[in-house]
């Protein structure tokens, strides 16, 4: 019998725990299951948020602390903790950020809502389509601590996949903004590409691996195990013991590859990859 008590094992939500269509194929819930019952530690290590994530908070088979938000937050009994605000001043940056790149969606993540800069009606169709809450961000009121803010692009489709794809001409033009946003602001915060037009920034310091490697050091745990597939994951992967991709992953090329998303990458890692590295661990 497998004896997985050593490893802990973090994973992106979605394109990785998730298919393409956004469910959750039922061999990963199984494969994670067994994990869990045969001593392994797993959770989630997302860019989302409680709002973003709230579907899965209490069912999503887990045995250690939600990783949030790049690594900015912590959900554990009903709440978030170790929480890690960005060092700027919020409503000018979100200001500053809306003038430079007008026609794209900015969203401030708090950590009791998300916050809707300037809303467009597509895009609030685009987030009442999904289920998730929101509110307008009204400038100089309380929305709590300052933890991260997201570019979208223009709203195609109404589901977080619509934002993997997308015109080129767009796509670079994210790629401009996120240069231009670590040149203005690159001393305080970090700037990662969570999809090829959904921008994320929050402190700087903060990533998915800063967040695992801590967990793990909390919980004990000797291996550290990663699955990712964006350019928010690569901190995770790149410094994880052992870091897999699915291999219809945006940086597939850069990492060793699991079987697709929709095919079960997380099973696939948990069933075959798993037990190697214990067999090749002394």
């Amino acid at each position: 019998m497998a004896d997985f008590s050593d490893i802990l094992l973090t994973v992106d939500f979605d394109r990785t725990l998730t298919a393409t269509d956004s469910t959750i194929p039922q061999k990963n819930i199984e494969a994670i299951e067994y994990f869990m019952a045969q001593g392994g530690t797993f959770t989630v290590n997302t860019g989302r948020s409680t709002n973003t994530f709230k579907k899965y908070l209490n069912t999503l088979p887990v045995n250690a602390p939600l990783l949030l938000m790049n690594g900015s937050a912590r959900y554990q009994n009903g709440r978030l903790e170790k929480l890690v605000p960005i060092d700027l001043p919020l409503w000018e940056t979100l200001e500053t950020v809306s003038n430079l790149f007008p026609e794209m969606n900015l969203e401030l993540q708090g950590a009791q809502n998300h916050y809707l800069y300037k809303p467009r009606q597509s895009y609030i169709r685009c987030y009442e389509a999904i289920g998730w809450d929101w509110a307008e961000a009204v400038p100089y009121t309380d929305v709590g601590p300052f933890l991260k803010f997201s570019l979208f692009g223009k709203v195609y489709e109404n589901s977080v996949g619509g934002f993997f794809e997308g015109p080129q001409e767009e796509i670079d033009r994210f790629t401009q903004a996120r240069k231009t946003i670590e040149r203005m602001y690159g001393d305080k915060v970090d700037v990662f590409f969570a999809a090829p037009r959904i921008i994320d920034v929050h402190a700087k310091g903060v990533s998915k691996l800063r967040a695992a490697r801590d967990l793990q050091k909390e919980l004990g745990k000797s291996i550290l195990v990663c699955v990712g597939d964006a350019d928010n994951d690569k901190t995770m992967l790149d410094g994880a013991d052992y870091a897999y991709c699915p291999a219809d992953g945006v940086v597939a090329d850069q990492y060793e590859n699991v079987c697709s998303c929709s095919e079960g990458a997380v099973a696939d890692v948990i069933l075959n990859k798993i037990p190697e590295i214990l067999k090749n661990e002394p």
